[in-house]
Parts: structure tokens; sequence; C-alpha cells
């Protein structure tokens, strides 16, 4: 089964806000380019993704993302996380109506092809499913088979949110990496052990982060 994947991005100058204590303002939304840049190139190498549409209306990660082959999709509701994913989903099916769909966050710099193809493999297996983030109350990745509607509940307990909505929970062993998203200064050393992507690399290189 080949996915289409939805990424979400909001403006850079607004993302990463919890990374305060590790990068100040003019370091973050680098880091958040960096981040996407390498969540979109991994997960474009994934033997089973077919096409990866961001969702952002930011003009500089738009042509950087592109440029890696991404689609690009105007975040047009300009509602929310939930209401740029639905739309995300809602353009990829106006001209593949059955394709399955799985929304993956844009903060996964250590993530590795082969493991986020264990996870979709996974993910087939059920009309709509979800993976738990390491920190086990957010979620990274919510899939929807040819026939289901993603219905994404991202926000504070999406794990138990995307539960109570009926998703199945995948429970695969070995995914670390589709797992370690990036909100704060200890989930970044966390990903940098895992070993992340060659943007998030170059960015993370010169940051001082206190106990690494």
């Amino acid at each position: 089964m080949q996915w289409t994947l939805v990424i979400p991005l909001k403006p850079l100058t607004q993302a990463k806000s919890r990374l305060a204590d590790t990068a100040g303002d003019g370091l973050r939304p680098g880091l958040a380019l960096a981040f996407a840049q390498d969540t979109v190139g991994a997960a474009l190498a994934c033997a089973a993704v077919s096409d990866v549409a961001v969702v952002t209306d930011d003009e500089l990660a738009g042509r950087k993302l592109a440029a890696l082959g991404a689609r690009i999709v105007p975040d047009s509701p300009a509602g929310g996380l939930n209401a740029a994913l639905a739309h995300g989903a809602a353009v990829v099916r106006e001209t593949h109506s059955r394709t399955p769909v799985a929304t993956l966050n844009a903060d996964l710099p250590a993530l590795r092809p082969a493991e986020l193809a264990v996870v979709l493999g996974a993910a087939a297996e059920f009309p709509r499913a979800f993976l738990a983030d390491a920190a086990g109350l957010g979620t990274t990745l919510l899939a929807a088979g040819p026939d289901g509607e993603l219905r994404p509940e991202f926000g504070i307990d999406s794990r138990a949110r995307h539960r109570a909505s009926g998703a199945r929970e995948l429970e695969v062993a070995g995914v670390d990496s589709v797992r370690q998203d990036v909100d704060t200064g200890d989930d970044l050393r966390a990903a940098l052990a895992l070993g992340v992507g060659p943007y998030t690399a170059a960015v993370s290189a010169g940051l001082l982060m206190p106990g690494a």
C-alpha cells in the first residue's frame, strides 16, 4: 500500500516556542525549518510513501520543502492544526479519492524511512490508526485507509483523544524515530541521541545544550 502523507507546518516565526530554554528567538525558526526538512526528506525516501503534502503558509518553508519534492498546500482554512490537516487530506483526495492518507508531525528530525514504513504497514491493517509520541501523551502519526476519514484530534492529550475517537493505537516496537518529536530541549537531546538528519545536525551544531 502506498500512502500520501500530510504534514502541517505553522509559520516558522511562531514555531517551537517551548525551545526557548535551548534556542533563542533568532535560532528557533531555523530549527523548525530544519526539523521539517529532515522529516520531509526521510518521508519521501520511505518505500511506502508515494507523495508528501505540506500544509503551510510560510513562504520560505514552502520553497525549501518544495525543492525536496513535497507538494505545498496553502493553509486556506487558517483554523488551527486539525483544520489544516483535514484540509490537506481533502486536497489530496480531490485527485486521488481512495488513497490512504496519514498525517505526520513536522518535527521528527531523526525520522528513519524504514521505521516509518513499518508504522505505515501496521496502520494498513486498520481503517484508522495512530502512533503515540515518545512522551506517551501526544500523537506523531494518524492514518486513515482508502475508505476512511482522518478525523484528527491533535492538541493536548491527543493520544487519549484519538483512542476515544475509535482510532486503533499502534503497538509497534523499534520505531523510536517515528515517535520522537521535538518540543523541548530534552526532546532535542533525545533526537540527537537517535541521530538526526543533515539539516538539523547543521543548525543544532551551534547550540549550547546544558546536560548534552
